[in-house]
């Protein structure tokens, strides 16, 4: 069985409006995503062409002569994603050289891939011979815990499934299910007992589950993340690779950052498709620990460069905060399934505050130039970006580019979902989308400018009167709620209030899990009008994390800022916010492609006044190196002699 439309979601309660039923209207995004498609997505096959990423299928396929490129054995994913998230851009913007250039890669792909399925190009040409010191060579399946085969090809998985309903093509979905039937083989009770050491093959399984229903992908999904802390069979890599323990018993995020998220996606997928209440329990557990113990305010995790892992709860330094990009998006991905689970806007809160910073800080405006870790504040000594102080065009690791690309073409998935006959309105983004609810196709239009204006209407537009809901997201942050949990909380009352208004007139509603639910007969010309509130807000840490102590953030709506040295007289790390400090913002269209800037009063050590300039965290790094700071101190630090 064989279908090209999936939801994409299949098994959850709750089912996304797909992307390519969304189209976006508005100032931000669309731009954001129109520079993915022009300049990052062509700008990253040309670096995998440069690096040898593409030669490297020609030469495993007998194409043309030569040793493997690269030091990472990982290298094939990085054309996968691109794949991917070409792929998804020809959805919504048809382009035949795109597509025809796809398929070249393709082809290369196809030659490749050996006899029986298996697919590594670095393990084909020299089994014997490793491309990096930290993994051993040798034959298929040796030393998984870092060779990446099993890693390379649930980005195959990922890439076939969009490459599959974009064009409806099989060429690149038979290479991945051969693949697959080869991995079925191989792994499995009875069989090779190891699981991978980076996680991704798991949701990619279940992409290939959803396209084609055959269990074994979704069995073997499970499989993977079963042998996860269960020493028969293999030797436990550690918590690094989240193999300390059974998944279902984990309930604290460890290790490399970017390997759990992913694991966490898939531990969602199953307790959603497979109806899991130990996989629903342990995930839950993880996400109330990341959310009030390792989060930072911009959605970021993963404290520690060395290794790229969490640190202990509360550890949230910020001059050597990592905050992977891939992270950020692999947040993203979790965050989002855990809404189609539980159909709560607290999840939504966290993808947005990710999403708005801790992801898109990591591609510069102009879609070539990436962070790889995101730092929370920069001394322009330490060189935080794998050996530079700014964004770089490229890394030898370029899991982050890549996945920047794959990435950005889906943001309008995250605005609209629905149940049954409710409609859930996520996210505030200008944009007209068609969804069809039950039996009513509804057309549904936002008017806005988020996130600079808090000012959204929503015209509804029904083909026929019908009674259903329509579940309007309320931000926590709107409710004096940061992010969830008690990790952050507001210093200061907002002056303004929420107003919700139906067709001009303010109406009563109540808040279910974060959503102001509105049940009605709704008919053509139906308006929703609801203003949320932008004051500039401070932010305040925990007090166990001790980097944060007497010190302040600020936000606006949805967007963290920061202050840069080249607006703030040349230095960022010694300004001191007072919180009596009045506050004020002001809309700049010259600036970082247009934004809203933050300003006040402040003092530097001395105590000598300052004028504050704050702008979006994503859009630093634009102007040259130097010092950058999220967290702002209340009070000038006195210095007292030792007793």
């Amino acid at each position: 069985m064989m279908k090209k439309e999936t939801d994409g979601q299949s098994g959850y309660n709750i089912t996304a409006v797909p992307f390519t039923g969304v189209e976006l209207k508005d100032n931000f995004w669309a731009n954001r995503i129109a520079t993915n498609r022009d300049e990052t997505i062509p700008y990253g096959f040309k670096k995998c062409e440069e690096d040898g990423r593409i030669r490297n299928f020609e030469r495993a396929g007998g194409l043309r002569g030569g040793d493997y490129e690269g030091e990472m054995p990982f290298d094939d994913s990085d054309v996968y994603k691109i794949i991917e998230g070409a792929s998804y851009s020809l959805r919504t913007n048809p382009d035949t050289e795109l597509e025809k250039y796809i398929d070249d890669i393709i082809e290369k792909i196809v030659a490749a891939q050996e006899d029986d399925g298996y697919l590594c190009t670095w393990k084909t040409l020299h089994p014997d011979k490793s491309p990096s010191y930290w993994v051993e060579a040798g034959p298929r399946w040796h030393h998984l815990s870092m060779s990446h085969e099993l890693y390379n090809v649930g980005h195959l998985y990922e890439a076939a499934y969009a490459h599959f309903q974009a064009t409806g093509r099989r060429n690149l979905l038979k290479v991945a299910l051969k693949n697959a039937d080869l991995v079925a083989r191989t792994f499995g009770p009875g069989k090779k007992l190891e699981p991978p050491g980076h996680q991704v093959i798991e949701t990619g399984l279940i992409k290939l589950y959803q396209i084609t229903r055959h269990q074994e992908y979704l069995e073997l999904a499970k499989f993977f993340l079963d042998q996860r802390g269960n020493a028969e069979g293999h030797e436990l890599y550690g918590t690094d690779s989240q193999d300390h323990l059974p998944v279902i018993e984990q309930e604290e995020a460890v290790g490399h950052a970017v390997r759990a998220a992913y694991m966490y996606a898939g531990m969602a997928d199953i307790a959603a498709i497979m109806k899991d209440p130990d996989y629903l329990e342990a995930v839950d557990k993880l996400w109330d620990n990341v959310v009030e113990k390792k989060l930072y305010i911009t959605g970021g995790f993963g404290s520690r460069h060395e290794g790229e892992v969490f640190g202990e709860n509360y550890e949230l330094p910020n001059l050597t905060s990592y905050n992977e990009t891939c992270a950020a998006i692999a947040n993203i991905y979790w965050n989002h399934r855990m809404f189609l689970l539980h159909g709560d806007a607290k999840y939504i809160d966290v993808l947005e505050r990710t999403l708005y910073n801790g992801m898109l800080s990591g591609v510069s405006l102009t879609g070539d130039s990436f962070f790889y870790p995101n730092c929370m504040a920069s001394d322009g000594k330490f060189k935080f970006n794998h050996g530079a102080l700014s964004r770089q065009p490229w890394f030898d690791c370029a899991c982050c580019p890549s996945n920047v690309a794959r990435f950005l073409p889906s943001v309008p998935e995250y605005i609209y979902a629905h149940c049954n006959d409710s409609l859930y309105i996520n996210l505030f983004v200008a944009n007209k989308a068609r969804i069809r609810l039950q039996e009513t196709v509804i057309d549904v239009e936002q008017q806005c400018d988020y996130p600079w204006d808090g000012k959204v209407r929503a015209l509804l537009n029904p083909e026929t009167a019908k009674r259903f809901t329509v579940r309007l997201r309320i931000p926590g942050w709107a409710l004096d709620e940061p992010l969830p949990g008690d990790l952050y909380r507001f210093l200061d009352e907002d002056p303004e209030a929420i107003t919700l208004k139906m067709n001009g007139k303010a109406i009563d509603y109540e808040i279910e899990k974060g959503f102001a639910v509105i049940s009605r007969i709704w008919s053509k010309g139906d308006v929703i009008e609801i203003n949320l509130p932008m004051s500039i807000r401070r932010v305040a840490a925990h007090e166990k994390v001790e980097d944060n102590r007497n010190k302040v953030a600020l936000v606006r709506g949805p967007v963290v800022y920061c202050a840069e040295w080249v607006d703030n007289g040349g230095t960022a790390l010694d300004l001191v916010l007072p919180d009596n400090a009045e506050l004020s913002f002001e809309h700049r269209r010259d600036l970082l492609a247009c934004v809203t800037v933050a300003k006040g009063s402040a003092l530097n050590q001395s105590g000598e006044k300052r004028e504050l300039v704050a702008i979006p965290y994503y859009a630093w790094s634009h102007r040259g190196p130097g010092e950058m700071a999220v967290w702002l101190l209340r009070n000038p630090i006195i210095e007292t002699e030792p007793c």
